[in-house]
């Protein structure tokens, strides 16, 4: 059964259970996000720039991070679950394009999938993935504590990212030691290391003289990495190119799909040129892992 033909029989069947779990959003801080002193009022707004010929909900004014639950179809669920960060510069969340949409694809291939709603915009006085890395090691906390009620294999939780996403996929993957924020509850008495990592057009990685920005610190225990990268987005090839040498040097399993054309910024719409089949090639990856069967 090729992949189109799940993903549609796929819409056919759980898109009620889809809409259900977009409408329970789970917040991660239920007595406040650590810092955070002012609510913001989000805001959404989809009259920017079109991707494909589709409208890109770009949301912003994030105070309270959450994360909602896209369970697998009971039929085919194989028990592997990943977090989805969306990019946006860690300044708006690219939250259909690079996570609802994200979402139903893994969805298809069995897998659990986790959106992840962090912390936006930067915060004045602190590095840009400050709060949002709080927010993740939450996020993956939660999974992991809590992967009985959800049918999740803890031995088989990933995360993945787009763009400042992608970034703070790779702070997610090698500052798993400490917490970024003290301990609250029971949900923390887990590893936050995920087991996997998928990324896509990753920004903000590259250092000087070929290496890493200074908080990135690849060690063995970084994990498994695939990095999907177009040759011509310019401003951020480098990150791919840099941390994949990273992982290299470090004896990590790390994978790299390098196409010719494509741009930034894409998700998993076609616009017209080979890097449109990525998806296709991460699923094979994620066989290579045994995350899926």
């Amino acid at each position: 059964m090729n992949r189109s033909f799940r993903l549609f029989v796929f819409l056919i069947l759980i898109i009620p259970v889809m809409t259900n779990a977009q409408k329970k959003p789970i917040v991660l801080f239920p007595a406040g996000a650590p810092g955070e002193t002012v609510q913001l009022t989000e805001k959404s707004d989809a009259t920017g720039d079109k991707v494909a010929g589709k409208p890109v909900i770009r949301l912003t004014d994030v105070s309270i991070p959450t994360i909602t639950i896209f369970p697998a179809p009971d039929e085919y669920a194989n028990g592997a679950a990943i977090l989805v960060c969306p990019g946006g510069a860690y300044n708006i969340l690219s939250y259909n394009l690079e996570g609802e949409e994200i979402c139903h694809w893994l969805n298809d291939l069995g897998i659990t999938a986790v959106l992840l709603k962090y912390r936006v915009p930067r915060r004045e006085g602190q590095d840009k993935h400050v709060a949002p890395l709080q927010d993740a090691q939450r996020a993956l906390a939660y999974m992991r504590s809590h992967a009985d009620k959800y049918d999740i294999d803890p031995g088989r939780i990933g995360v993945m990212g787009f763009s400042a996403g992608a970034h703070l996929s790779v702070m997610l993957s090698n500052s798993f030691r400490e917490r970024a924020y003290m301990q609250i509850d029971e949900t923390d008495n887990v590893s936050i290391r995920p087991n996997f990592c998928l990324l896509v057009y990753p920004a903000y990685l590259d250092g000087e003289n070929f290496g890493l920005t200074p908080e990135i610190k690849v060690t063995k225990q970084t994990p498994p990495t695939c990095i999907i990268q177009t040759e011509d987005d310019k401003n951020y090839i480098n990150s791919s190119l840099f941390y994949y040498y990273a992982l290299k040097e470090a004896g990590i399993p790390a994978t790299m799909h390098l196409y010719s054309k494509g741009g930034h910024g894409y998700g998993m719409r076609d616009v017209g040129t080979q890097v449109r089949e990525w998806p296709d090639r991460a699923e094979d990856w994620l066989r290579d892992l045994n995350v899926i069967d």
